[in-house]
């Protein structure tokens, strides 16, 4: 199967080509800076906020799939614009599209989502990805969209190296004690989008882990595991501080999505273990660009 990764350099990105390329995939990446040295992927410059470039890479490969891992945050003409101009190029080419997405585009106030759930989001960024939702199910009826809650795994992720920064002294902030999500291991996040890839399952699909801790626990575990002191982690209320968040989004998983996932999706807790890190191939996950959606 010929697959192209849009947003193949960030951090999720990077980890669905590895497993695409063991599986025995024609893999194929988008970059917007620098391409990761990824042995058997072919590396195209795109940048979702140029219009025609997409359709250029879209020919040049004629992929039987796209995957729509690529970033933006609250940036509107990615995030949102760039996954409608992908989904109409898509759509035009005749490729099965799945789309990443997030837990942030619900706002907290029912807590637990299904994936039947409306979108009622409250921060710039989950406006932007509710927006790139609407356009992709819109433009490819049979798309897959999945969302998932913050992505971390081998000390590669914007939260873990938050924790680090924090722990040295070296950044300003806080980890909210009020912001509740349900982590979910990079790893475990790309075997299962490799499944609902390869499948012809349309809709959205929830896949987020089973724990469901708040940002300054999830700090402590991860301080815990890199031999950190937890208590130079400082916490506070997202209440308190601007842009606004959801407070407490725990995704929920059909039994229909649950069946036709093989992937076991791990909880934070046990996959920040304290020997869990111990034996990682830290350097193999570095991050050569900022495409990567890191929630």
């Amino acid at each position: 199967m010929r697959v192209l990764v849009v947003g193949g350099s960030g951090f999720l990105g990077s980890a669905l080509l590895r497993r695409a390329v063991a599986a025995g995939w024609d893999a194929a990446a988008t970059y917007r800076t620098r391409p990761q040295n990824l042995p058997s992927v072919a590396w195209y410059r795109a940048d979702l906020r140029e219009a025609g470039r997409t359709e250029e890479v879209l020919a040049r490969v004629r992929p039987a799939v796209v995957i729509n891992a690529a970033g933006g945050h609250a940036d509107w003409s990615v995030t949102a614009d760039g996954a409608a101009r992908l989904a109409l190029a898509a759509a035009r080419a005749g490729c099965r599209l799945v789309h990443v997405s997030s837990d942030a585009v619900f706002s907290g106030a029912d807590v637990h989502y299904a994936e039947d759930a409306l979108p009622d989001p409250v921060s710039p960024y989950g406006a932007a990805k509710a927006a790139g939702e609407t356009a992709v199910r819109v433009a490819v009826p049979e798309a897959a969209v999945v969302r998932t809650s913050l992505i971390l795994g081998h000390g590669r992720s914007a939260h873990e190296q938050a924790v680090h920064a924090l722990a040295a002294g070296t950044r300003t902030g806080v980890l909210f004690t009020d912001d509740t999500r349900c982590p979910v291991h990079v790893d475990d996040l790309a075997s299962a989008l490799l499944e609902i890839t390869r499948s012809d399952a349309s809709g959205v699909f929830h896949v987020a882990g089973p724990d469901a801790m708040n940002r300054h626990e999830l700090g402590v575990l991860i301080a815990r595991r890199d031999g950190l002191d937890p208590a130079r982690l400082p916490a506070g209320l997202r209440g308190d501080v601007d842009p606004p968040g959801g407070r407490d989004i725990r995704l929920t998983t059909t039994a229909t999505t649950r069946s036709r996932l093989r992937t076991r999706l791990r909880g934070a807790r046990e996959f920040l273990a304290a020997d869990a890190y111990a034996d990682a191939d830290v350097d193999a996950y570095a991050c050569a660009d900022a495409d990567v959606d890191a929630k």
